[in-house]
């Protein structure tokens, strides 16, 4: 197969060694052409040109954010996205079962390509950009831009950082004394005083060291998104339901300070003054207003053999 292996050298877990380990493995069973990007957006440009280039598999070897960008320039296409984890926390590469190392994830991803598991899934959109995973709205963004603030410490202190981050947003950089924002749904029910919103293609949410955060059993990547909306943000309210959500996998179905909706095609957030939004774990500023929709079938991506959609 033709193969586009593309790599954020930047991300926080890709080293020199790993890079060369990643081309060579690859390159002993496929035709490939490694890249570096070299800005914001870059990937993107790069996945477009690949699906013009009779290439068959872009391989991702970055975070999150660099997958996202991937994604984007291969929606409608024929070519197959692989993402191979090379950031903090790697949350797509490990929802699909692969391995931490890149190298490990990589034989899985061979073995794959072999077998020709390759599947056409959905992916969520919000103001016509696509996420993989998922996309927060407030709390979690703010806390996404302070980490980006400080993205060159991200090799060094991983998940401490974000730790770090979340604690000084919490109690210092977000609102929590007010709602922000108004959530209008497809079946035509709205919450109209929404503090935090999560809207998920796939599940987990994120991983807590090796632990995934699970906030909805409902959601699968054939499947419709899956909307939770928080309406209080008080210390402890939300401390106990963050425990149960590491206990249990349904607990924000129970939650009475939780709007939760699944089987969504559609939904819209009218902001009461802007507010930060996130896609993938990457910040994109603070809007207005957001456009939630689910695209079936909106692109190709290798599958491990053991994952089960």
């Amino acid at each position: 197969m033709k193969v586009l292996l593309i790599v954020n050298a930047a991300a926080s877990s890709v080293t020199p060694r790993r890079q060369v380990a990643v081309y060579r493995l690859a390159s002993a069973a496929h035709d490939v052409r490694m890249v570096e990007t070299r800005h914001r957006g870059h990937a993107t440009a790069l996945a477009k040109d690949a699906a013009d280039d009779g290439v068959d598999v872009v391989m991702v070897f970055g975070g999150d954010g660099t997958l996202n960008e991937a994604a984007n320039g291969l929606v409608g296409s024929n070519v197959a996205v692989a993402p191979l984890p090379g950031g903090s926390t790697n949350v797509f590469a490990r929802t699909l079962g692969l391995a931490d190392h890149p190298v490990d994830a990589l034989r899985t991803t061979l073995e794959a390509l072999s077998s020709k598991s390759i599947h056409r899934i959905g992916l969520g959109s919000v103001n016509g950009r696509y996420f993989l995973f998922h996309t927060g709205v407030g709390w979690d963004a703010r806390l996404v831009r302070q980490v980006e603030k400080r993205s060159h410490l991200k090799r060094r202190l991983g998940h401490g950082l974000f730790v770090w981050a979340g604690l000084e947003t919490w109690f210092g950089l977000y609102d929590r004394s007010r709602p922000h924002f108004r959530v209008e749904y497809d079946d035509g029910t709205s919450t109209d005083d929404g503090c935090f919103t999560v809207v998920q293609n796939s599940n987990p949410y994120t991983y807590v060291g090796k632990r995934p955060f699970n906030l909805s059993p409902d959601v699968t990547l054939d499947g419709p998104l899956c909307a939770m909306t928080l309406t209080a943000l008080q210390t402890s309210p939300f401390l106990k339901l963050m425990l149960a959500t590491l206990r249990s996998r349904d607990a924000m179905q129970h939650s009475p300070i939780v709007d939760y909706h699944a089987g969504v095609s559609s939904l819209s957030i009218d902001m009461f003054r802007p507010v930060p939004y996130q896609v993938d774990g990457d910040d994109l500023g603070d809007a207005l207003r957001l456009d939630f929709r689910h695209h079936p079938d909106a692109l190709d991506l290798v599958v491990p053999l053991s994952f089960s959609l």
